[in-house]
């Protein structure tokens, strides 16, 4: 059922949003750390930002691709406007007797190639998820959802990884330490898709039955650019 976009699927969308914009922020914070998990090595944030994917994949299955664009550059505008504030602060000079200016640098203090990486890797990454889950919905006529929430986070978070870590840490730290970083985020991210894939099933089915929403991609313009 495609129905009018414009009627339906106003219930849930709006917190579906607001959590995937949270999950994207937090995660852009956890990311300061550098940690061991099990044969794991990753950023922190690694542990919550494959969620943003899962809910990039229910919001294409339901609502459609041009309303996950919407979602899409509503978390890049969230994290471009969290990391301006966040400079903002570092630069202005402390109040007397405040003593935690390193400790705010070193969590909250803003890295100019960190930032970048971050805010392309995860433009890049969302719009490669969303297009590819839309594309084989298309392919598989609806069917076969897992193959579609797994097949577009192989791609999409593939594009992330790699273009987070190339930009952000390459020539930065040892060739054997950025291997395991890329290789264990890659495996972890797509491992926790495959391991949320019955709740994803639960969560759009549920959805497209109390939304009344079901969107099929056909003649959408899939541009990142086209509002």
């Amino acid at each position: 059922m495609q129905g009018n976009e414009n009627k339906k699927g106003e219930k849930y969308f709006g917190p579906i949003t607001g959590f995937f914009v949270g999950v994207l922020l937090i995660s852009n914070i956890a990311s300061t750390k550098i940690l061991i998990l099990g044969p794991f090595t990753f950023d922190g944030g690694t542990i919550l930002f494959p969620l943003s994917y899962i809910f990039g994949d229910i919001l294409t299955e339901v609502y459609g691709f041009k309303r996950a664009r919407k979602v899409i550059w509503t978390g890049f505008a969230s994290a471009l406007v969290m990391s301006i504030v966040f400079a903002i602060v570092g630069f202005l000079p402390a109040a007397q007797g405040w003593e935690n200016q390193a400790a705010y640098d070193a969590i909250l203090g803003v890295i100019p190639r960190i930032v970048l990486a971050s805010l392309i890797a995860y433009f890049a990454g969302e719009f490669a998820n969303s297009f590819t889950l839309a594309k084989m919905k298309i392919m598989t006529k609806g069917k076969h959802l897992w193959a579609r929430t797994i097949g577009s986070t192989v791609v999409g978070q593939a594009v992330d990884t790699i273009l987070f870590s190339a930009i952000a840490f390459w020539g930065e730290l040892p060739i054997e330490i950025f291997i395991a970083l890329v290789v264990s985020n890659y495996v972890f991210k797509v491992g926790i898709e495959v391991l949320f894939t019955p709740i994803t099933y639960a969560v759009t089915d549920f959805l497209k039955k109390e939304e009344g929403m079901d969107v099929y991609d056909h003649n959408t313009n899939f541009s990142p650019f086209k509002f």
